[in-house]
């Protein structure tokens, strides 16, 4: 856990040199786009959240991250929090931005996701300002089997809101919210959406070795597809992250694979993975943009020491499930 740790602040530490640079392939983690007039916003894992831009999701320039100084209740929740902000969530809802993140410390479940509210994504409105609502949901070591990061917010066909989030432990889970978006419907109802086998005798305070994380739900015809990502990121050239996925007619399950086996109980249908160029690729986000669905996620570049550049991919969709092109 040591190495990965050391691997992502290195990481990010590459990625704050680029700050004036304009680059195909931005150093990133866990992407997420939002469109804005005619510029494309992305936000990923970082210092304060780290921000691109880019006018044709191929060239992008660094911007200003969200957070100036950390959020007041991180080191409450995670006492290990250095300042990296994981695995942001962007939704335009009623005319606001919602933008969900993670809070916690490497392989633990010191954790606590936070949202965070604009009115507008163009730093140069005068409304732009980033608001924090706090603490939506927190896990806490040896009391949650479940791990309270990356967050993704869907509504179902009669509107309610739902957050999918969670990382190893018991696996993946859903919560309804309230139509504030930052409070809980049903508190400690947790929906399982996904899990894999994870080795008895193995403490509750830690991860585990049942690797999968990031769920990514998105709606397409009669079907809600959960996009997930299994085993490890953050690991440079040792990364062995890929990309899955499921579907249901319910937005809380169960989902199965092409098979019809349950996520639930391990399944998972392969969406892409690393080859000799790309020693992993994973936790993605998924957007419709101009009448195309996109893809958004990160891949360790081998041509580049390992390091976790943005990968932007058009969606197919083949016998109703989604399909990318492979690595180059």
């Amino acid at each position: 856990m040591k190495s990965a740790k050391l691997f992502i602040l290195q990481c990010l530490f590459c990625a704050s040199l680029l700050s004036c640079a304009q680059t195909t392939k931005p150093i990133t983690h866990d992407p997420v786009v939002a469109k804005q007039g005619d510029t494309y916003y992305l936000f990923c894992t970082g210092p304060g959240i780290t921000q691109f831009t880019s006018k044709d999701l191929k060239t992008w320039t660094k911007a200003k991250r969200v957070f100036a100084e950390s959020p007041k209740w991180a080191k409450q929740v995670a006492p290990g929090f250095n300042g990296h902000i994981w695995a942001p969530d962007i939704t335009l809802h009623n005319g606001k931005y919602y933008l969900y993140y993670s809070i916690s410390a490497f392989g633990k479940n010191t954790s606590g996701i936070g949202l965070v509210t604009n009115k507008t994504l163009n730093p140069d409105d005068e409304n732009y300002k980033w608001e924090d609502q706090g603490c939506v949901i927190q896990s806490v070591p040896n009391r949650d089997m479940w791990n309270a990061i990356d967050p993704n917010l869907i509504f179902d066909e009669e509107g309610t809101p739902w957050l999918a989030f969670g990382s190893f432990w018991s696996g993946l889970k859903m919560v309804q919210l309230n139509d504030d978006l930052k409070t809980l419907a049903e508190p400690q109802k947790w929906v399982p959406i996904a899990s894999r086998t994870r080795s008895e005798n193995i403490p509750d305070a830690d991860a585990g070795d049942a690797a999968l994380e990031g769920p990514f739900i998105f709606k397409k015809g009669d079907y809600y597809y959960q996009f997930l990502s299994w085993d490890y990121c953050c690991r440079g050239e040792n990364s062995t992250y890929k990309l899955v996925v499921g579907r249901s007619k319910s937005v809380t399950g169960p989902y199965v694979d092409k098979t019809g086996k349950k996520l639930t109980e391990g399944g998972g249908s392969m969406v892409i993975e690393g080859n000799k160029n790309w020693y992993g690729v994973g936790h993605n986000s998924v957007f419709t943009f101009n009448g195309k669905d996109y893809t958004f996620m990160h891949g360790y570049d081998a041509s580049d020491k390992g390091l976790p550049k943005l990968i932007v991919k058009e969606l197919t969709w083949i016998d109703g499930w989604p399909s990318v092109k492979a690595m180059d």
